[in-house]
């Protein structure tokens, strides 16, 4: 298996680490859990920019990549509809959306046609992300830096929080325009696949 591949699946297992410590009370748990997720983002350009940088750019890489943003994306998507932080409408729709245009891709797929992901796409998902660096980020906030500087930082936790909740509405916004526009460029494509 390439570095770049072995990156790619690496955030897998990382989302899962990252899941547990939300769940942790002890101190510097928050911001463990906020510094891995910041290394997965790291390993999420890294992977790219070694496959281009190496000739290693692959099928398995291009559809893997764009998989595994989307597990990261939803398995700490459930993590914050458990704690309260994103409404579960949000989470259904960005659920909804993500099988949908994986369903088409798989598809595609099967035909040998390889549909990777668009620029709207991206945007959906770099913005997804930068919400639930904002939504790991206050929990980080109110018990780990209030404790090292020994002051009340509730209220600044609230609006890192309230921040990272209005950010998950407009990446929710996103998906559902990507979404759309990604069905319908491609519509032809796939469904003409899926009946032959």
């Amino acid at each position: 298996m390439s570095l770049p591949n072995a990156i790619t699946l690496s955030r897998i297992p990382l989302m899962f680490v990252i899941a547990w410590l939300c769940y942790q009370g002890w101190l510097g748990s928050a911001s463990l859990a906020f510094w891995l997720f910041i290394a997965a983002a790291v390993g999420d350009w890294l992977d790219g920019y070694l496959a281009r940088s190496r000739g290693q750019i692959s099928v398995f890489g291009k559809l893997m990549d764009a998989l595994t943003d989307k597990i990261m994306v939803m398995g700490l998507v459930i993590v914050f509809v458990d704690r309260q932080a994103i409404p579960v409408a949000l989470a259904l729709i960005t659920l909804c959306r993500e099988f949908l245009i994986t369903g088409m891709r798989m598809v595609a797929a099967s035909k040998g046609i390889i549909v990777s992901a668009d620029g709207g796409g991206k945007s959906k998902t770099v913005t997804q992300l930068i919400a639930l660096g904002f939504l790991l980020a206050a929990p980080m906030v109110d018990r780990d830096w209030a404790h090292f500087v020994s002051r009340d930082l509730h209220a600044f936790a609230s609006v890192v929080r309230q921040t990272g909740q209005v950010i998950f509405w407009i990446g929710t916004a996103l998906a559902v325009w990507s979404g759309v526009r990604y069905i319908i460029h491609h519509r032809k494509m796939v469904f003409a696949a899926a009946e032959q």
